[in-house]
């Protein structure tokens, strides 16, 4: 066993920073466990370990995770100059990053140490890690089933104590579904909380839904990470309203009685599975022993008409992206580059005949679900729902084909009832891994706090996390 795999990050940057360990034994000790763990889950797809080695050869930078060995994931905001960056396809494959990532930028001055990226679908179009360039991510707990995605290499990795804390990315929810999957602590910020810029793709309609973060063993990593990377870039339209106080010193403090509004129904009228509804009514009972008050409810929404205007804004900003990426890398964009379906969404984004205004009123009817969303959480501090429709299922339970390319699509609407619903509104929102089936599978509980509130998020973690430890459980995949 390693005599750093029971550490979170900030337990290892303090060895770091009283000159007990050096960052370069931290980082062997990660390489040693990745090479362990990963034949089983495939959760690293990109090893970083020359780049890494170079780095803690010089000084790292004196931040909270000092040292820290950090896994990213292989899309969006944080590109490494001179490395590959896939986004999960094919079509990027031989995709060489140019200069370095903002978040990236920000994770290196909190002194974390990237030495790999982590697998993920094509583009994080699905809540299951399976892209067909690199092949599944493995649930640890059970290799036949489904890590979650679209983060679900970061949230395997930390599952197996490859590293403590991974960066992850959450834009119907990737975060979270994978962290409820996986056994571990997952926090999707308030919308722009964290920069979403893309400084040679822009933002398109779809990356308003965008969250960036990271999964994590233990509460008080999330929060340091936040702290340490939160706050808007240069080319963002708006800014989340700054928080009161350091996210790191809500953890720990009072959370008070918290009014706590719980939903065991779908709102899509969907049925959620047994463990569902267990986990859920499990974390509302704890919920109650800590002194909050619980109630039941669920909202009155037109959840039925979020798949239309989600699907809209969805495929027109893939096909804008990929439009973008045609000029940038001079690849043009084929059929045999994809799934079928991304191409099946490329192709949507692209033929449809929706005009400018059918396009302003998908995101319109968004709009307005996010207004009937926060109207019923208002009488509440906190919203408590199942992460997920159901335990994680098997791996293909998502797969398209050329005949049926929506299927996927189809089944993945009906197991995020909950999770891209708040993408829409923005808010910040966590799963919390409070509950394991009777087969040691583990389910998470969704909270979801007001716009901007990610300190009662961390105090309520916090809270759960003392009654409940989860850290000591751990895989037998564990390296």
């Amino acid at each position: 066993m390693s005599e750093f795999e029971n550490l979170d990050g900030l337990g290892m940057a303090e060895l770091v920073k009283t000159g007990q360990v050096t960052p370069a034994a931290l980082l062997e000790d990660a390489i040693e466990r990745i090479t362990k763990a990963n034949p089983a889950v495939n959760a690293v797809i990109t090893t970083l370990y020359d780049e890494a080695r170079a780095e803690v050869a010089g000084p790292i930078a004196d931040g909270p995770f000092q040292g820290v060995p950090f896994l990213l994931k292989d899309g969006g905001a944080v590109g490494v100059a001179g490395t590959r960056l896939t986004s999960g396809s094919r079509y990027l494959m031989d995709n060489i990053s140019k200069e370095d990532g903002e978040l990236y930028l920000r994770y290196k001055a909190a002194g974390l140490v990237a030495c790999g990226k982590t697998n993920m679908p094509e583009f994080g179009l699905q809540p299951t890690t399976e892209p067909e360039a690199f092949g599944p991510t493995r649930n640890p707990w059970n290799l036949d089933l489904t890590a979650g995605g679209s983060s679900g290499g970061a949230a395997a990795a930390v599952a197996t104590r490859m590293v403590p804390i991974a960066h992850a990315s959450d834009s119907g929810g990737s975060i979270r579904i994978p962290a409820s999957c996986c056994g571990v602590f997952g926090m999707k910020p308030t919308r722009l909380r964290i920069t979403s810029s893309r400084r040679h793709l822009g933002v398109s309609a779809r990356m308003s839904f965008l969250s960036e973060n990271a999964i994590s063993l233990t509460v008080r990593d999330s929060a340091a990470l936040l702290d340490a990377s939160a706050g808007p870039g240069f080319a963002d339209p708006f800014q989340a309203p700054r928080p009161e106080r350091p996210y790191l010193s809500e953890v720990g403090a009072d959370p008070g009685r918290l009014r706590i509004v719980v939903s065991n129904e779908s709102p899509t009228g969907v049925p959620l599975d047994g463990h569902a509804v267990a986990a859920v009514e499990d974390a509302a009972r704890l919920c109650e022993s800590l002194g909050h008050h619980v109630e039941y409810g669920v909202p009155k929404l037109d959840l039925g008409g979020i798949a239309g205007p989600f699907g809209v804004v969805t495929a027109h900003g893939l096909a804008w992206d990929i439009a973008r990426l045609e000029q940038l890398t001079g690849k043009v964009a084929l059929e045999e580059h994809f799934e079928p379906a991304t191409w099946d969404l490329i192709m949507r984004g692209r033929t449809s005949t929706a005009t400018v205004a059918e396009y302003a009123d998908g995101l319109a009817a968004l709009q307005a679900l996010s207004e009937d969303v926060q109207r019923f959480q208002q009488p509440y501090d906190i919203w408590l729902t199942p992460t997920a429709g159901s335990a994680p299922p098997a791996l293909g339970s998502f797969s398209a084909t050329a005949e049926d390319p929506t299927r996927g699509m189809r089944a993945a609407a009906s197991y995020l009832p909950f999770t891209t619903l708040i993408n829409v509104t923005g808010q910040p929102a966590m799963s919390v891994p409070l509950y394991w089936t009777a087969d040691d599978i583990p389910v998470g509980a969704h909270f979801v706090a007001p716009y901007g509130d990610e300190g009662m998020l961390f105090r309520l973690a916090a809270q759960l996390e003392a009654a409940r430890p989860w850290a000591g459980r751990k895989p037998l995949t564990a390296a």
